[in-house]
């Protein structure tokens, strides 16, 4: 947090403040419209307030939980949603007092219309509410961990009020509404610290003439990676066996977690089947 720019705001709220206690003395007999001058004025006091306490929040936070200066998880993220609601209402306010119009006056005569618009933007305060909580939420989900959301396996980059944005394993970027990640099953690889990788596959009977050859063939192609593989971990098992074809699923275990190193030997494991299966299909075809 830059000393300066903290002063600065410090400077400008109390000057906006001394303004709003003083000008009524300096606009005495002037013809100047002293309500909007009120409202625009509150307006000021209320934006700088805000800005100051979300600066401060996110300063104390990122201390106690020993963050650099411009990193954020989803708990700095929350407070700026936060203060961007506020700020959507400080603003809509302020533009109905500037034309004239009580806000609760507004409200109360148009509550007919105001529960019609809920019912319909009830789906949009849903996400909101769920983005507000998820935000919140960093014993289970934060900015930068690798977890599975219903069929999607990812990173998540960014919480939103409305959305999550999650980098899925073949670099797309998938944009997941909140309600949807608040009702979903997650499994947070990253919290639970899982380092075992299985990667699940079906090749037909004839593709495959034995089980042990086959796990010695992707233990053998994946030599280069043993480093970061814990030794004797490596398992090719059948999980079903069907009538044309074997279900199975081959893991191992990471030494720690890496997930772009697991990203990496995952697709050297997969395209080592591929490579197996049109092999062995070839011998047989010859």
């Amino acid at each position: 947090m830059k000393p300066f720019l903290i002063a600065l705001r410090i400077v400008a709220l109390a000057s906006v403040i001394y303004v709003k206690t003083q000008y009524h003395q300096w606009v005495e007999g002037k013809n100047i419209d002293v309500q909007d001058l009120d409202i625009l004025l509150g307006f000021l006091i209320f934006f700088l307030s805000a800005n100051m306490l979300v600066v401060v929040l996110s300063w104390l936070y990122r201390r106690r939980a020993h963050l650099k200066e411009q990193q954020g998880d989803n708990v700095v993220l929350g407070i700026k949603n936060i203060y961007y609601l506020l700020m959507a209402g400080a603003v809509i306010t302020t533009i109905l007092g500037l034309f004239g119009i009580d806000p609760k006056t507004l409200f109360t005569s148009l509550s007919i219309v105001a529960a019609a618009i809920a019912i319909v933007s009830k789906d949009y305060i849903s996400e909101i509410i769920s983005g507000i909580i998820i935000s919140f939420s960093s014993n289970e989900i934060s900015v930068g961990d690798y977890l599975k959301i219903g069929t999607h396996k990812g990173k998540i980059i960014d919480l939103s009020l409305t959305k999550i944005a999650f980098l899925d394993e073949d670099d797309d970027i998938i944009f997941i509404p909140n309600t949807k990640v608040f009702s979903s099953e997650i499994v947070n690889y990253t919290k639970k610290q899982i380092r075992r990788v299985s990667i699940e596959f079906e090749a037909a009977l004839t593709a495959v003439p034995s089980v042990e050859e086959l796990e010695a063939y992707l233990t053998e192609a994946l030599k280069d990676y043993h480093e970061y593989i814990e030794p004797g971990s490596f398992w090719l098992r059948v999980v079903d066996i069907r009538k044309d074809s074997l279900a199975m699923k081959f893991q191992y275990v990471l030494k720690q977690i890496n997930r772009e190193m697991e990203l990496e030997i995952r697709r050297r494991t997969v395209r080592r089947i591929v490579r197996y299966v049109k092999s062995s299909v070839g011998e047989k075809g010859g």
